[in-house]
């Protein structure tokens, strides 16, 4: 299931040859400060570790490409007892040649002195470099003097996102990088069917938060891949509801948007069931169009179709949806045309997922096209209805409802798999497993 350095070693091979005569200059994350001394817990660029799979701070990926030689180069940490008391060990120059393919390894100590050399006479410098820190800042400026310097013979003269490159490349997912999202979907199934055994009329949206992150970290998993949404009844309709701080009442749905995050990679997971185990019958009128509607644009999805196609999809049923509830009224394409939906559905279908939650890939080519869907690609679908309680002109027994179904799919080359297919959704499961409490 793990990543080995000949997978690095490929998708370096495939960054330079997407490459023009030049430089790559790719930096690890920093940390970051949270308040005066203390940091938040580092997390490894995504981008870096796609490269290189290595998960420390302070180090940089320099891929050199000429008509000459292509050549990988990366600067890291050298080792120091005083700092590896206080941090933790680091792998340092010998450890990273002994681990890691590059043709060189060095302490980043020298990358200002190094770097000048890599990047004069190339034509194209490509770069991630955007932290405001000592050490990127001070590379920043070698770079920003020689893309400047007006002699061409000694200077890139282009300068390019190196992320546009990764991240086109990052919208195929490898077997493993499946099996990853898999292993990190197994997790969060056991998270959200624990929320759904143990909630009751009365807790606290953190004390399901807690334990679904407690169940993240039993099982092996690094993180939550997002910040946990946990809305008890009309906490819903605040699409980014993560103050979870309510108390959970009789009678209300609760929305539980909730993945983890296995060895870097990302599980993206919505489910909304009822506080005290049934449906009413309202709640699951509304409940029952939006998971209809998912299994039909599931089974839309295959290679060849482009991600307007199923947008318009789920705007088409869910609309259909709306008016069937007596929630809208009109004529589905009018309604549709007026916007009149997104008072109820404003946000998109899905999103990519991979290395993050919201893989930051490409949804349109350089020409402005979009992508067309390809095996390999891994993404959400996640319609929903959100409907206020304060809402005017709705029939009053959907008042206060906010209902989200959300799954990760794998297009396949016939079709697509639902990766988190195990995750009960069903109104009949979710009863019968919120019975088992």
């Amino acid at each position: 299931m793990f990543m080995k350095e000949l997978d690095y070693k490929k998708r370096r091979d495939a960054l330079l040859a997407c490459m023009d005569d030049g430089v790559s200059v790719i930096a690890a994350a920093e940390y970051k400060t949270r308040s005066n001394d203390t940091e938040y817990p580092f997390r490894q660029d995504s981008n870096f570790y796609y490269l290189t799979g290595f998960k420390e701070d302070n180090a940089l990926l320099v891929l050199v490409k000429s008509s000459k030689e292509t050549k990988s180069i990366l600067f890291v940490q050298p080792k120091d007892e005083k700092m590896e008391l206080w941090t933790g060990k680091r792998l340092g120059i010998d450890g990273a040649k002994k681990l890691f393919t590059h043709h060189e390894v060095y302490s980043i100590e020298s990358v200002v002195q190094e770097i000048e050399k890599y990047l004069k006479g190339r034509k194209t410098l490509y770069s991630n470099i955007y932290a405001t820190q000592t050490l990127y800042a001070n590379i920043k400026d070698v770079c920003k003097r020689l893309v400047n310097n007006r002699s061409v013979t000694t200077s890139p003269r282009i300068f390019k996102d190196v992320n546009e490159l990764v991240q086109n490349m990052r919208l195929i997912k490898s077997d493993k990088e499946i099996a990853l999202i898999k292993k990190a979907l197994a997790i969060t199934k056991k998270a959200h069917h624990q929320a759904m055994k143990m909630i009751k009329e009365g807790m606290y949206e953190y004390q399901i938060q807690a334990e679904i992150e407690y169940v993240f970290k039993f099982n092996g998993a690094y993180s939550d891949a997002y910040t946990t949404i946990v809305a008890g009844g009309n906490n819903a309709n605040t699409l980014h509801y993560i103050n979870n701080e309510n108390t959970l009442s009789n009678g209300d749905l609760v929305l539980i948007d909730a993945g983890c995050e296995y060895e870097m990679y990302a599980s993206d997971i919505t489910r909304t069931f009822p506080v005290n185990g049934t449906f009413s019958s309202s709640q699951a009128k509304l409940y029952k169009m939006i998971l209809a509607a998912q299994k039909e644009i599931i089974s839309a999805i295959k290679p060849g179709i482009v991600k307007q196609d199923i947008q318009t999809l789920s705007e088409t049923l869910l609309t259909q949806g709306l008016v069937d509830l007596g929630i809208l009224k009109g004529e589905v394409k009018s309604l549709i045309k007026a916007k009149k939906h997104k008072a109820f559905y404003p946000h998109g279908i899905g999103h990519w997922m991979g290395l993050d939650v919201h893989d930051p890939c490409p949804y349109k080519n350089e020409a402005g096209k979009e992508i067309a869907f390809e095996e390999g690609m891994v993404l959400t679908i996640e319609p929903g209805i959100y409907i206020d309680e304060n809402c005017l002109d709705v029939p009053c027994e959907y008042l206060g409802m906010g209902i989200r179904i959300e799954d990760d799919i794998l297009v396949t080359s016939e079709g697509c798999e639902v990766l988190s297919e195990g995750i009960e959704k069903e109104i009949v499961a979710i009863q019968a497993l919120m019975q088992k409490s």
